[in-house]
């Protein structure tokens, strides 16, 4: 029986070559303010990454379907952007943005995590718009989620597509139908915090990593590694065409 490569192998020879980089910067594109389930305000978020010395992050909170009942709990909880809060959060992230770059020179990229949760972790999906400045509603097809975000330029990104090896609710959905998706969908998250997937890992699949992060806590994980401009569209290509690594920070 062949054996596998340890995927920690695997990514550690990844980073080596950027070590000596002096351009090397990382980002972390998966991450929660208090406009959806986090614990820290847009500001605080900011702050705490810009702190740790970051170079790009992605602020996503959840959008969530008005058509399911975890969605419409979701919305009657407060735990999800909505279409009133939307013009609020999308003008707060860009003026964050900016002091972010005047204070850390971090660049800020707007996004939003979609949400589509179902009782059956087989049809629920999570995807990471990243790049975006227009409202999706998180009602309509993947596919057409894809769609309308690549027409404004932006990246979607498959969030947490397998077992996540915790107690919490699951999102099957895309890797399910990975092999219809996957020309549409530009990365796939390889991580759960600390733990690498190894099922995405081992794939062909273009991948990234990001932490997930609802509070301070939740800080160390894998992050994506880059040795590009600073600056967002290069940043996004980047991820687009895999010329990025990773590391456990």
């Amino acid at each position: 029986m062949k054996t596998q490569t340890d995927p920690h192998q695997i990514l550690t020879l990844k980073v080596v070559k950027f070590i000596h980089n002096r351009d090397m910067f990382i980002g972390d594109f998966h991450i929660h303010s208090k406009f959806s389930d986090g614990k820290m305000t847009i500001p605080e978020v900011v702050d705490f990454y810009g702190q740790k010395g970051l170079g790009a992050i992605a602020i996503t909170d959840h959008l969530c379907e008005t058509n399911t009942p975890i969605g419409i709990a979701a919305h009657y909880l407060g735990k999800t952007l909505t279409p009133s809060y939307y013009p609020i959060y999308k003008e707060l992230i860009q003026s964050e943005a900016e002091r972010a770059w005047k204070q850390y020179k971090m660049v800020v990229i707007p996004g939003y995590e979609i949400t589509k949760n179902s009782i059956s972790n087989h049809r629920s999906a999570h995807l990471l718009v990243l790049g975006t400045s227009q409202w999706i509603d998180a009602k309509t097809d993947v596919v057409e989620i894809t769609k309308l975000a690549h027409e404004e330029g932006a990246l979607v990104i498959a969030a947490h597509p397998v077992w996540t090896r915790k107690n919490e609710k699951q999102t099957y959905y895309l890797w399910d139908q990975r092999d219809l998706l996957s020309p549409h969908i530009d990365a796939w998250e390889m991580c759960s915090g600390t733990t690498l997937l190894s099922e995405v890992v081992h794939s062909k699949l273009p991948k990234i990593a990001n932490s997930d992060l609802h509070r301070k806590e939740q800080y160390h994980s894998w992050k994506t590694v880059f040795h590009c401009a600073k600056e967002s569209k290069s940043i996004l290509q980047a991820i687009k065409k895999q010329q990025i690594s990773f590391k456990l920070c």
